[in-house]
């Protein structure tokens, strides 16, 4: 079996966020956990292209990447096309699922890719594509590596793939048609039963869950309450000098509305994919509603206005990464001593 096998600038050995912009490149010989994938690939199985990229310019080059890509599975003759594993990190996992999307739909080529379940490519290609659950890091990196070789060789054999359970992908929310031994209504009153029992059992329904967040006490009095605008519209300064991804960001941005009464569209641009910008480009404003909370600065209804909003991009972003985001702007806003936040989104 002839495989190509994608990984991003990290796990190429080029290096680490400084080498994120690097373009395609291949190389002649398994790299990094390919040759673990190699390995378990056994006898007759080769990585004949060993492709790697930097995650921001897979992200940001999308196009040109895929089409480069196409370009080079067809010439290898591949049997296979494998991405990642891709693990928590959210660019590597979109640009996986978008080539193993492509080489799937265009080459008709199986592929196979793995992921975080909280991977932002997860949620773009699950329904389309076959996603081992890798967890969240590279310490069960040859179990990982075992259960997509295992997907790889049966979707190259057109042979019947299991549940997720037995094969270890990501649920794709699919109907399949299957036969069982009871009735629906058996199994809910079998379960229903075993729940009353305290017997264990498990839902065919699997549903996300929140942990619970505690409702905040009310400002006593807002007519003295330093106010702080936060919002996930990705408002950023032109440039966007904080490099806030508009998709999937890991970073946020603090920036100075001092001296300010409204905002003025050519001092700022949108890092969002998930809207049409215009709206807000014409008049900041709309997102970041700074000269109505001038207005009610001056009249007293607030105290103060803080001298800085906060901004980032809410698009497909996982929540183990909002979550370290969030915390991260909470300090930030203790230590400036505010005392309510108003959030903004699109």
């Amino acid at each position: 079996m002839r495989v190509v096998h994608y990984i991003n600038q990290f796990f190429g050995g080029i290096g680490g966020e400084e080498a994120a912009g690097s373009h395609l490149e291949e190389r002649s010989g398994a790299v990094g956990p390919g040759r673990l994938l190699e390995q378990l690939l056994g006898e007759g199985s080769q990585i004949v292209t060993p492709l790697i990229c930097g995650d921001n310019f897979a992200v940001e080059q999308q196009d040109d990447l895929t089409a480069a890509v196409l370009d080079k599975v067809r010439d290898a003759n591949a049997d296979l096309f494998v991405a990642g594993p891709c693990f928590e990190a959210g660019r590597y996992g979109m640009a996986s699922g978008a080539l193993c999307d492509a080489v799937q739909s265009e080459l008709g080529i199986p592929a196979v890719t793995a992921m975080h379940e909280e991977n932002p490519g997860v949620d773009l290609y699950h329904e389309a594509l076959y996603i081992v659950d890798s967890g969240a890091n590279a310490s069960a990196m040859g179990e990982v590596l075992s259960k997509m070789v295992n997907l790889g060789q049966k979707l190259s054999a057109d042979e019947r793939i299991g549940s997720p359970i037995e094969e270890g992908y990501i649920t794709r929310g699919l109907i399949r048609d299957a036969f069982v031994d009871q009735t629906s209504a058996e199994r809910l009153v079998g379960m229903v039963m075993d729940k009353v029992n305290g017997n264990p059992f498990e839902s065919e329904m699997v549903s996300t869950s929140f942990e619970p967040i505690p409702v905040p006490a009310a400002v006593q009095d807002m007519s003295k309450a330093k106010v702080m605008i936060i919002t996930d519209g990705g408002l950023v300064p032109t440039g966007n000098p904080d490099k806030i991804e508009g998709m999937a960001a890991t970073r946020w941005g603090s920036y100075s509305i001092e001296g300010k009464d409204s905002l003025d569209g050519d001092d700022y641009e949108i890092s969002h994919g998930g809207y049409d910008p215009r709206h807000v480009q014409e008049d900041p404003d709309r997102l970041v509603p700074l000269d109505a909370l001038r207005v009610m600065e001056k009249e007293g209804a607030i105290g103060e206005l803080h001298n800085e909003f906060i901004s980032t991009s809410g698009l497909a972003n996982p929540l183990s990464n909002t979550r370290r985001m969030g915390k991260e702007m909470v300090e930030k806003v203790k230590a400036e001593g505010v005392d309510a936040v108003i959030l903004t989104s699109t």
